[in-house]
């Protein structure tokens, strides 16, 4: 069973949270989710175990316990739904935009349609709308 475990300790490691739930049954992997361009710890991992009662005991034990001086969420890890969770570009598609003027296609960050800043096509046309 995979085991989600949030609100960890950042000076936690992979080793030490396959031992805090060893004492419960066989790990077979434990591994703690760090920033790929820092390397830093999220905060989060999850654990693997062979068994699933003893997955459940380890959830039951684990659960809102302190571990590193921080109460540990321990639940049955999910899997996210297929389709949802879809990355968006940083950067728009299309051309046109810029101030004050109608843009085409695209958005990207914090952007709506097309365009740019007051992407209406005259000059006092309306207000803030679409992306800046």
């Amino acid at each position: 069973m995979n085991i989600y475990v949030g609100n960890l300790s950042w000076n936690l490691k992979d080793a030490d949270l396959a031992n805090l739930f060893a004492q419960y049954g066989e790990v077979t992997s434990a591994k703690i989710i760090t920033d790929k361009f820092t390397g830093r710890s999220k905060g989060f991992g999850f654990v693997e175990m062979a068994n699933d009662e003893q997955a459940q005991a380890a959830i039951a034990a684990m659960n809102g316990s302190a571990v590193d001086g921080r109460n540990v969420v321990v639940n049955e890890s999910r899997p996210k739904p297929e389709g949802e969770y879809k990355k968006r570009p940083f950067n728009g598609g299309g051309g046109g935009g810029g101030f004050r003027r109608g843009g085409g296609g695209g958005g990207g960050y914090n952007r709506g349609g097309g365009g740019g800043y007051n992407r209406n096509d005259s000059y006092d046309g309306g207000g803030f709308e679409g992306g800046y």
